[in-house]
């Protein structure tokens, strides 16, 4: 049984209802699912899992949350390389642009990132269908 980790950061509980719904993916499939705030989550426990979803939705200018996920993020990432990742989050203005930024930066430390769902604002059925998909592609 594949047992996936999905890290989360949510200020207003779009990106938190992604990951439920990634986690419903992952056990629909089979597998385990562990639901973690990223302040909850370190290097110390990738060994723990079989793959990974990171959640995040764009924040300021098309980046990552500064005080809570990016610094997990900064600290997880160099250990990521090898291990089975996807990436997830939502937004409310431009078009996810950083997602592709996210992806990018991950991609050029190592990580291979095997899929990405964005959602603007609250999934919609379009988007909760692609983070059950999502789910059950890391089992």
């Amino acid at each position: 049984m594949s047992n996936v980790a999905v890290v989360f950061w949510s200020g207003t509980g779009n990106t938190e209802a992604m990951a439920d719904l990634v986690a419903e993916g992952v056990q629909s499939a089979g597998g385990e699912a562990s639901v973690i705030q990223a302040t909850e989550f370190s290097v110390e426990e990738l060994d723990a899992y079989d793959a990974f979803a990171f959640g995040c939705p764009a924040m300021g200018a098309e980046e990552l949350e500064s005080e809570e996920f990016e610094p997990m993020w900064n600290a997880v990432e160099p250990a990521l390389p090898g291990r089975k990742v996807a990436l997830f989050g939502s937004y409310d203005w431009a078009e996810g642009e950083w997602m592709d930024l996210w992806r990018e930066r991950a991609e050029a430390a190592g990580v291979t990132v095997s899929e990405t769902v964005i959602a603007k604002n609250y999934p919609d059925e379009e988007a909760s269908d692609a983070c059950r998909a999502l789910g059950a592609a890391l089992v």
